[in-house]
């Protein structure tokens, strides 16, 4: 089946996941007591993280972010993340917890970044996105398929264009492209 690791899509017919979080962009008026109370009945914590591109204080934003993964920690949940600007930190801080999975939603980093989450075990999620960044192609032409997932996030661009767009850029089927995406879907979710 096709994965969409992460959608804004309520419609989709993609295999898809649940989560529960509080956004970077949402810290000030956080509510961790809400993703408390729904983290047992989800797939995921997320979308969580940093955004040091927004106006909320760095401070604020970590707090919320650690209390999420002690919480995905504990309930051991994988986490899908929000990572804009704030790389070095959010690696740092992730290193600190051990989680059942880690998704970089909507990856859009470098080469060498997207090494250094692979090589800590991490997974990458590519998008609509992706394709205006010739240094995220070449992080995704990187990247191994073992680690890899794809996503539409807010676009409107189908899921199994974003997989054709992708699996050419890799010089491989979209087939090969789709079995490695739920290969690692059901290593995260086996129960899925």
């Amino acid at each position: 089946m096709i994965t969409d690791i992460h959608t804004h899509n309520a419609h989709t017919q993609a295999q898809t996941i649940d989560t529960v979080g509080i956004h970077p962009w949402h810290a000030l008026e956080a509510d961790i007591s809400a993703v408390e109370a729904a983290v047992a009945e989800v797939d995921a914590v997320g979308e969580i993280g940093m955004d040091f591109a927004c106006d909320v204080p760095k401070e604020v934003q970590m707090a919320i972010f650690r209390a999420q993964l002690a919480l995905a920690e504990r309930h051991k949940k994988a986490v899908v993340l929000h990572c804009v600007r704030a790389f070095d930190e959010v690696v740092k801080v992730l290193s600190e917890y051990r989680l059942r999975a880690v998704i970089f939603h909507g990856f859009i980093g470098s080469i060498e970044q997207a090494q250094r989450a692979v090589a800590q075990g991490f997974y990458l999620s590519f998008g609509e996105r992706t394709f205006r960044s010739p240094k995220t192609i070449e992080a995704l032409r990187s990247t191994p398929l073992s680690r890899i997932f794809v996503e539409t996030d807010e676009s409107t661009t189908p899921i199994e264009e974003i997989y054709a767009r992708i699996a050419e850029l890799r010089g491989i089927s979209t087939a090969e492209l789709i079995a490695a995406t739920e290969e690692n879907f059901r290593r995260i979710f086996p129960n899925f």
